[in-house]
């Protein structure tokens, strides 16, 4: 159920991206069909996907980054200051802005502002946005596998302070780049007397791009282009992935053709024996050792490295060799499944345009159809009383409930929900306003009134029970006792298996916890209560309250512009003159650290296959992808030596030589 609704978001996310994707390419290039822009838009997707997999994503999506951010600062620079007297640009300053808006009234019953001024917060269209961009917005992050790959990729308090670093720099996105072009837009049409473009344009997402074209000529048109690609490209290509790894990983490994058939919880997935318990006799449990002290993946991961051929020779190891044969069957398949999910963008693209859906269509229908599954998500990690009944319930029953409402609410407009009317009507701000509140609530309070009626009482050693249940859910190749021995200060164990209590766990990550649950609602509090309910203590802003209002859009821009180019930078940087350091030890020790080989993975040196489920494939990308990042670390490094004019010695230049091999 879970699969489907992951399935449903990133199809919504990628229907969203096409649509844009093709609108603003459409606007920009002349002639340009809709068949010909989907085909480009796959294209990229797919080739990108394809030449950097998971892995190379991280590190291409920095310069994606990079150079979106690099994009919008020249868009607020030419808004706002003007540097180059560009006699097509009437603004220049935060004054000119404001003088043209303050002569702008906006229309009464479309966006319900009050005043008819766009320059207040007090706008019924706004509220309905607001609600909906959260609910909308909780739906995706809870239901993106695209996220989940990402966060569960990263160590629990690092991928805290990762995803709220990420969110505020994000944030100048929406907040910055919308604001600077969104009353670039309206400065425009007063500046000419009469709207750039029709509803239904600004609805498509055509108004940043007409900005552009108009204040910077070609120049913008080749910069929205960009900016618009490398986005296309980015989270395309997230989405493409996170497809792939629910077909492969959840359905296809899980259902149709399992390493082990009917295996129980509690099984090794490796020898089929129980993984842990009381029986008397020791046979009867697993004994399997951890592939990163076995000796046999040691040599088969030597003879791979060693070997040339395109094709690689056959694993020996009894103990993993066959699963690691599967995990790699597994990832040709994915392969595979990444090329047709490509290819199926491009229908999908076209029935977007046929049926003349938009941006904003599919940007509010979002929360109707994926967010019912918010709080049963969040109750299957948090609640150990949470069951499956009530969780189903909360997810199938709050969906059939927001499309209920949602439809009903539409079919009370002009038309109903014939086929000529049915995208405007439902496209309407409340009815759609009223589904998603509906998804969610209805999902929330089914799933725990229905856990509470299967599930009444539990004991806590039934609690304890429960939990040791997702502690079983591991990879044998790269476990996660291995992963977090050191946050734990764990010695090697003798089977892959072997944990420490849970207590120590829970002791040990509490400070990630702590962090998390603090940052949610202070972050709460202060984007959705204080800073709106600060903003409404003025009817219409004056020119000081404008001026600090996109003062501060264009600050949080550069801020985040700065932390989001120089941080990476800097880390990957440090960890490379790490790496450095620890070569020329192992050189001048005479020994070889197999951690260092092209073929190893961040944590273990002997796994180069993919992971079993597709919550770890960061820390397990396959040897193509970890071949091509360990080659670029290499050759950066070797960039600072020279810099440095530090001389290599021979014997490192021998150890250098074994790691590319």
């Amino acid at each position: 159920m879970f699969c489907t609704f992951a399935f449903f978001t990133n199809l919504i996310v990628m229907m969203s991206l096409t649509i844009a994707g093709t609108a603003v390419l459409n606007s920009l290039v002349s002639d340009l069909s809709p068949e010909a822009a989907a085909m480009l838009l796959a294209a990229v997707i797919g080739g990108y996907t394809l030449i950097g997999g998971l892995g190379a994503t991280f590190y291409v999506s920095y310069f994606n980054t990079a150079l979106i951010f690099v994009l919008i600062l020249m868009l607020v620079v030419e808004v706002f200051y003007n540097p180059f007297q560009n006699p097509e640009n009437p603004f220049g300053s935060s004054e000119a802005v404001y003088d043209f808006i303050s002569c702008w009234k906006a229309p009464e019953g479309s966006v319900g502002n009050k005043g008819g001024s766009y320059l207040t917060f007090f706008s019924s269209g706004g509220l309905v946005f607001g609600i909906v961009n959260i609910v909308g917005n909780f739906g995706t992050v809870f239901c993106d596998q695209a996220y989940w790959q990402s966060s569960v990729a990263a160590k629990p308090l690092q991928g805290v302070w990762g995803f709220i670093s990420g969110g505020l720099t994000w944030f100048a996105i929406p907040f910055t780049l919308a604001t600077t072009m969104g009353l670039a837009y309206l400065g425009l049409s007063s500046a000419q007397g009469a709207p750039m473009l029709s509803d239904d344009d600004v609805a498509r997402g055509l108004a940043a791009p007409l900005v552009a074209q108009k204040l910077l000529g070609s120049t913008g048109e080749y910069s929205m282009l960009f900016l618009i690609l490398m986005a296309v490209m980015s989270t395309g290509s997230a989405e493409v992935i996170a497809v792939s790894s629910i077909i492969i990983y959840d359905v296809y490994q899980a259902y149709l053709c399992p390493f082990r058939e009917n295996m129980k919880s509690g099984e090794c997935v490796l020898c089929g024996k129980m993984l842990r318990g009381r029986s008397e006799c020791a046979e009867d449990l697993c004994s399997c050792k951890s592939a990163v002290n076995c000796h046999e993946c040691k040599i088969d991961s030597k003879a791979r490295a060693m070997c040339t051929s395109i094709v690689k020779p056959h694993y020996s190891c009894p103990t993993h060799g066959q699963y690691k044969e599967y995990q790699e069957h597994l990832l040709n398949y994915k392969n595979w499944c990444i090329v047709i999910s490509t290819f199926l963008s491009i229908p999908l693209c076209l029935f977007c345009w046929a049926v003349n859906l938009n941006l904003t269509w599919t940007y509010y229908f979002t929360g109707i159809l994926i967010s019912s599954s918010v709080v049963p998500i969040a109750l299957s990690i948090l609640w150990a009383r949470a069951t499956a009944t009530g969780l189903i319930a909360g997810v199938i029953g709050g969906c059939a409930c927001g499309m209920t409402t949602w439809l009903t609410y539409a079919s009370q407009f002009e038309g109903g929900l014939s086929a000529a009317t049915f995208v405007k009507n439902t496209g309407e701000e409340m009815p759609m306003l009223v589904g998603n509140c509906t998804s969610i609530g209805v999902g929330a309070i089914a799933s725990i009134l229905v856990t509470y009626c299967t599930r009444w009482n539990m004991s806590k050693e039934e609690v304890e029970a429960e939990w040791e249940k997702t502690r079983d859910i591991d990879n044998p190749l790269s476990p996660w006792v291995e992963v977090y021995k050191g946050e734990l200060n764990l010695d090697d164990g003798e089977n892959f298996h072997d944990r420490p209590p849970l207590e120590i766990v829970i002791r040990k990550f509490r400070a990630a916890k702590i962090t998390a649950y603090t940052a949610a609602v202070l972050f709460t509090l202060f984007f959705v209560c204080l800073w709106p309910g600060s903003m409404l203590s003025v009817d219409i802003l004056d020119f000081s309250g404008f001026n600090i209002w996109t003062t501060l859009s264009r600050a949080w821009a550069f801020i985040a512009a700065a932390f989001i180019i120089i941080v990476p930078m800097y880390q990957e940087l440090r960890a490379i003159v790490r790496q450095i350091a620890k070569n020329k030890e192992d050189a001048e020790n005479g020994c070889e650290d197999e951690t260092t080989a092209p073929l190893a993975n961040g944590n273990a040196a002997t796994n180069p296959v993919q992971p079993t489920n597709n919550t770890s494939q960061k820390n397990q990308s396959n040897n193509k992808h970890e071949y091509i990042l360990q080659s670029l670390r290499r050759v950066m490094g070797r960039a600072i030596f020279s810099l440095r004019g530090e001389q290599i010695s021979g014997q490192n230049r021998n150890t250098d030589t074994c790691n590319r091999l």
